[in-house]
């Protein structure tokens, strides 16, 4: 008689196939909004004002992408500008958001309980976007650069409390205690042996991070005036706008009929979304591996 190989898990097979079924179907509603979006922006315009937003249009069409290729120029320095200040202040904020964790980690740190109500107290109250605004603008001086991207979003309390007790629950205090008693200084200690750990904890926040910088188009548009420093969301939220103004006022400024009938407004809009998160979706790759390793520790035991 053939043995027969032992499973796993002791949830029956009925169960599981209706588990899979249910994880599938959930799957397939993350994706379908996406595959809709892509399909209206190939639709026409002459589609979309007869039959709406519709799976199967009745003729399609490049017009979106084509009103944003006439950018030529404009919108490559714009996909560097993004991917630039992505990379740079995701890098910058592991870097400031990790020291900050690791002294708040340090139960022997003097000053642990005021700089954890500092960062706590921040999260519930802010400075609103006037103050704001006077310190970047007028105190200092952040207009028309990449700091003035990257520094208004370089440290978010929310962060900083996620890597904190990631640092808690997955790096032992002997651990530390062990690498002063061998000499180890506290750069050397954070970095040699405190990040090599906790990769997980730090993916996560780079991800966040990265979607942040990635997706913002309103401190853009507070600090940049130059369009040499226009990321790619303020460039297209930009060109969404005029369009939307021509689309709407185009009989007060006396536009010939032609002219707002081929206006993508409708397709633009989806075409913008489809060109926001293809770039940011490739990231979710390099960080899979750690996140599902963060989501996973602790659940075997050493």
């Amino acid at each position: 008689m053939k043995n027969k190989k032992r499973r796993i898990n002791t949830v029956s097979r009925p169960a599981e196939a209706v588990m899979h079924l249910i994880l599938a179907a959930f799957c397939l509603a993350c994706i379908l909004p996406f595959v809709f979006v892509v399909i209206i922006s190939f639709s026409s315009q002459d589609s979309i004002r007869e039959m709406g937003f519709s799976f199967t249009p009745k003729s399609w069409a490049l017009d979106a992408y084509t009103y944003v290729v006439k950018l030529g120029q404009k919108l490559w320095i714009s996909y560097f500008n993004s991917f630039f200040i992505t990379i740079v202040g995701t890098l910058c904020t592991l870097l400031v958001t990790g020291l900050y964790a690791y002294a708040l980690y340090r139960k022997d740190f003097k000053f642990r309980r005021f700089f954890t109500f500092f960062c706590f107290f921040t999260m519930i109250f802010g400075g609103g976007l006037a103050p704001t605004y006077v310190i970047c603008k007028q105190f200092l001086g952040l207009s028309d650069s990449y700091a003035a991207v990257i520094i208004p979003m370089l440290l978010n309390p929310f962060n900083i409390i996620v890597m904190r007790t990631f640092f808690q629950s997955s790096i032992p205090g002997d651990l530390i205690d062990a690498a002063a008693i061998d000499g180890s200084g506290e750069y050397h200690t954070l970095f040699r042996i405190v990040v090599p750990i906790a990769k997980p904890g730090i993916a996560t926040v780079g991800l966040l991070s990265a979607l942040a910088y990635w997706n913002e188009w309103f401190i853009p548009m507070l600090y940049i005036r130059d369009s040499k420093y226009y990321p790619l969301q303020y460039l297209l939220q930009e060109m969404q706008s005029k369009v939307d103004f021509l689309s709407r006022n185009s009989s007060v400024i006396g536009a010939e009929a032609a002219v707002r009938a081929s206006l993508p407004s409708d397709t633009l809009r989806m075409a913008l979304v489809v060109l926001i998160v293809i770039p940011i979706a490739f990231a979710y790759p390099f960080f899979q591996r750690y996140i599902i390793s963060g989501l996973t520790i602790g659940s075997v035991k050493g």
